[in-house]
Order: structure tokens, then C-alpha cells, then sequence
């Protein structure tokens, strides 16, 4: 960020206007007296509205109606670039030099400035303008553009060029009113163009891409690409001829031999009435608690396929289940037997 200092001549005094007092006492009124040092930006924009710039004297005043220290009025007003340190002309032009305007060509409107006005900051000879690249005041769709200021408020003019800019400062050196806003046919920041809204295809799927939806047969697939020949392999080098290795007479002693621990067999409970397969459409045994697509193949590879099965199981029988289960005390933990009764029944 640039330094900002000071305007080197200054007036010696400052005095509010009795319309910019009216609006003191309407921003004092927002904040408790304690508190009233919040409203600092509030009358620095009052002075700077009642001056056209914000001279040193009217820091002072500002301080000393607030009970602010100096120095903390001397830093907001050095800090924002809104506020103006030095005068300005009758009209302050202050052209948005970020990139979407960059792009758009306000390049060519700084040029117009320095040609006709002069360097930025400086007073135009017959006092007129004032010009300023500032950075972005968020109307890039209609860029490029510049934010007026003047007796009559603060406007933005947009969707400029080289030589709408130049009638622009004719206009305003002779007197004349000129038109804020977009400078071109259209209203605020719509579309260009009148048939933007009524366009068909906008809004008929004639400009829709064909496209083919996941799980679903609404397009073709692609014939898949027909896979290359495998290329003949390479007849194999004849090997070379084994070292001959002298004979060991000593034999290499057998590996010891591990006894195998028998298989504890699966024992405990009762077992309860299984199918070979299930009657007519299986039950979605996932919708018992605890059950996720590979529990509910393990139950339907021990023969359960239906809520009616389980929901008849007793304690002999929920041991036999549960002892082939991976995860045990899961069927009497979530309570299988009564879900599976509800489900059966129609829950």
C-alpha cells in the first residue's frame, strides 16, 4: 500500500456546516457516549462531502468532538482510501483499474485522463476534474467504468469506452447532465441483448449434450475397441549348459516335522430349522440391526433366508447361530429374534 500523507498547504481553520452539524447529531445519536469515537468514519466522510477533501484542521475538529487522541483520526483517514488528503476538482473521476476492467480497456480511459486532465491526483487547469486509479468497486460486469464524484453525490458510469469516456468530460465541463450507469443499452447489469429471456433454446434442451445416465439403458455404449493381436513371442534362448557340480555324498537332513493342532469343532446350542434355498423372494435380512450385506450372506449360507426363520429361534438355537458368527453376542445385543418377529409380521 502507497504511503499517504498530508496535503502540504492547508487551510488554518475549519468550521462544520450547519447541514453537516444535523448529520453529527444523527450518527452521535447511533452510538452510547462512551462510544462515540465509533463514529470517526462517519464524520470524516461528513467533512470530506461538506470540503471536497479532508483538510488537516478538520482532523483536530474531529478528534476533539469525538475525545479522540489526534493521532487515531490522523491513522483512519491515512489509512482509507476514500478519504481525500489533498483538494481535488469539481469533479473527482476515479477509474476502477483492476483486472475485469484491466481487460475491458480501462487502460484506454487512464489514457483519456492523463491527456485531458493531467497526472493523477492533480487539478485540472479550470479546476473541473480530478483523476484517480482506484482498485475494485464491484461492478466488473459492466466494466470498465469510473465512480463519479461531485455536488450532486457519488455515481458509477459504466460499460465505457474511449470515446463514450471523452463525450462524458465534454459533457461535464460544459455543465451539461450526463446519464449514470450503463452507458449502453441495457439496464443495471442484465445481459446484453433483448431476447435474452425469450431465446428458446435457452431453455428447450435443443443445446443439450447427449449424455449417458448411470444405470440406465438411455444410451448406447460404445462398441468397445477391438483388442490387438498378441504379438508372437520370441523363440526362447537355448540355455546354457549346467556347471556339473560335484556330488555330495552327506544327505540334507529332513525338515522336522510340525504336528498339526486339531480344529476345535464348532459346538454349542441347537440347531434351528435351515433351507437349501429360500421360498419364493428372499427377505432383506439387512434390515435387522446390525446386518450389512456380507452378515446377511453368512445367514443365508447357514440356511436363513427369512425373518419368519429367525424370529423362532430360542436360546439353544441363538447359541448354535452365534457361535458361527464372526462377531458374537451381536444377535441377543441388538435383538434380532424381536425385530424379526416385527418385520415378519409386517412392520
Amino acid at each position: 500500500m502507497s504511503v499517504r500523507r498530508l496535503a502540504k498547504l492547508q487551510p488554518e481553520s475549519f468550521t462544520f456546516s450547519a447541514d453537516s452539524e444535523k448529520e453529527i447529531a444523527f450518527w452521535l445519536a447511533k452510538y452510547p457516549e462512551a462510544r462515540k469515537a465509533s463514529a470517526v468514519i462517519p464524520l470524516l466522510w461528513i467533512v470530506q462531502k461538506q470540503e471536497g477533501w479532508v483538510p488537516e484542521p478538520a482532523l483536530r475538529a474531529v478528534a476533539e468532538r469525538l475525545d479522540m487522541a489526534y493521532i487515531r483520526v490522523y491513522e483512519v483517514v491515512t489509512f482509507y482510501t476514500m478519504f481525500n488528503l489533498a483538494p481535488v476538482g469539481e469533479h473527482l473521476i476515479q477509474v476502477c483499474g483492476t483486472t475485469p476492467c484491466m481487460l475491458r480497456g480501462s487502460g484506454d480511459l487512464i489514457k483519456v485522463c492523463k491527456s485531458r486532465i493531467g497526472e493523477a491526483g492533480a487539478i485540472s487547469a479550470d479546476g473541473k476534474f480530478t483523476w484517480l486509479e482506484v482498485e475494485c468497486m464491484g461492478a466488473c460486469a459492466n466494466a470498465p467504468m469510473f465512480q463519479l464524484a461531485n455536488k450532486d453525490g457519488d455515481h458509477y458510469v459504466e460499460d465505457l469506452d474511449a470515446a463514450k469516456f471523452e463525450q462524458i468530460l465534454d459533457d461535464l465541463a460544459a455543465g451539461k447532465a450526463i446519464k449514470y450507469g450503463p452507458q449502453s443499452d441495457r439496464v443495471s447489469s442484465e445481459a446484453h441483448g433483448t431476447t435474452v429471456l425469450t431465446d428458446p433454446s435457452l431453455y428447450d434442451g435443443s443445446r443439450a449434450k447427449p449424455i449417458k445416465l448411470p444405470n440406465t439403458g438411455s444410451a448406447k455404449p460404445a462398441a468397445p475397441a477391438a483388442k490387438p493381436e498378441p504379438a508372437a513371442k520370441p523363440a526362447p534362448a537355448p540355455k546354457p549348459a549346467a556347471a556339473t557340480k560335484p556330488v555330495s555324498k552327506t544327505k540334507p537332513k529332513p525338515a522336522p516335522k510340525v504336528k498339526a493342532e486339531p480344529v476345535a469343532a464348532t459346538s454349542g446350542g441347537k440347531a434351528p430349522k435351515t433351507l437349501k434355498k429360500a421360498k419364493g423372494q428372499p427377505d432383506d435380512l439387512k434390515r435387522l440391526s446390525g446386518v450389512g450385506p456380507k452378515l446377511e450372506q453368512t445367514l443365508n449360507e447357514l440356511g436363513f433366508f427369512h425373518f419368519a426363520q429367525i424370529a423362532q429361534w430360542g436360546p439353544e438355537e441363538i447359541a448354535w447361530v452365534d457361535s458361527r458368527l464372526k462377531f458374537k453376542g451381536r444377535i441377543e445385543r441388538e435383538g434380532w429374534v424381536a425385530q424379526a418377529k416385527a418385520l415378519a409380521e409386517g412392520a
